[in-house]
């Protein structure tokens, strides 16, 4: 069984929340997927995650514990769970990685309340909410290879990003920008040497009409499967 967390405060407004079960349940003539729901405040408790094959943090922010989004995160980078997060879990992603492994320990989310220079992730010049915009792949990434492109077209539905004052920083600490829209805004993240740890932007639950689950799902999936058969036959030979 692929156990899965959607790491996030679920809401019947909030289009995403709707579309992530059917999308998951359209993989199960595939794969046997157990789908567990983890209000942002419960995942400020690490223990709440150990033992998931895969970690998605899902749209919808503000969250009601932004600390549960960035401690759900920081589980799975350092566990080694396959990662996925999109929309807000993107921007959740980032401001662990830059608080816990680049040393910037006071970086903030805008939407939280205005802090200066301390803002990582800030409110977008022009929304992206219900958008679609072209994205641009870096040749040989996990995304690349994932979507068999250069190039894409994705939907969006957020209206914050990263600043780019502090991009170089989380270069500089290892993380990797793979995607960038027309203007070379960051689109996409990714971590070299993790098993699965992507975190996008836009968002690929809200493609098509969920029956055909986007490249990027499916690969996640695949990911927490591996992660799973993995401890199975640990298990196993224990």
């Amino acid at each position: 069984m692929i156990t899965i967390a959607l790491v996030g405060d679920r809401s019947p407004a909030v289009r995403a929340h709707v579309r992530i079960p059917a999308i998951l349940d359209a993989l199960r003539d595939s794969e046997d997927i157990d789908v567990y729901w983890l209000p942002t405040p419960d995942a400020e408790d690490a223990e709440a995650l150990r033992g998931f094959s895969g970690v998605w943090m899902v749209p919808g922010s503000p969250y009601r514990s932004p600390e549960g989004a960035i401690a759900a995160a920081r589980l799975a980078r350092t566990a080694g769970i396959p990662f996925l997060g999109t929309c807000g879990g993107f921007q959740h992603a980032m401001l662990e990685f830059a608080r816990d492994v680049c040393g910037f320990g006071g970086a903030q989310h805008a939407e939280y309340g205005p802090a200066g220079d301390d803002e990582l992730v800030v409110e977008l010049a022009c929304s992206l909410a219900g958008h679609e915009a072209a994205i641009d792949l870096e040749p040989g990434s996990l995304i690349e290879r994932l979507l068999g492109a250069p190039r894409t077209v994705e939907r969006y539905h957020c209206s914050y990003g990263l600043a780019s004052a502090h991009l170089d920083l989380l270069r500089a600490h290892g993380m990797r920008f793979t995607g960038h829209d027309d203007a070379g805004e960051v689109r996409v993240a990714e971590l070299p040497g993790h098993p699965f740890y992507l975190a996008t932007l836009f968002q690929p639950e809200l493609a098509g009409d969920g029956s055909d689950p986007h490249p990027v799902i499916r690969g996640f999936v695949r990911a927490a499967a591996a992660r799973q058969e993995s401890s199975s036959l640990r298990t196993a030979i224990a």
